[in-house]
């Protein structure tokens, strides 16, 4: 007979399942978090760099994938003004 007491319920196959759906369902979370936060800071900077942006400016930002993202902020120390981010998201999306 199984004794419950003593089993380690860790030892088991499906508790090791559901801890490596946790493991990827806290990563994936982690991982939207950090880009939303990312998206955050860059328009932040945008704001301050050309003042007032349009209400589709940000939107543009946010649908950008990860590594255009990245290159936009890398970008952010050449935009002078409004007009070179419009030219730059014009290029890049």
């Amino acid at each position: 007979m199984l004794n419950l007491k003593e089993a380690d319920a860790t030892k088991t196959r499906f508790y090791q399942e559901v801890l490596q759906i946790g493991r990827q369902e806290g990563q994936q979370e982690g991982q939207q978090e950090a880009l939303q936060q990312e998206v955050a800071l860059i328009l932040r900077l945008l704001t301050r760099w050309c003042g007032e942006i349009s209400i589709e400016q940000p939107n543009q930002v946010r649908s950008l994938p990860l590594k255009t993202l990245e290159t936009l902020g890398e970008a952010l120390l050449d935009i002078q003004g409004i007009t070179d981010l419009e030219n730059w998201l014009q290029a890049n999306t």
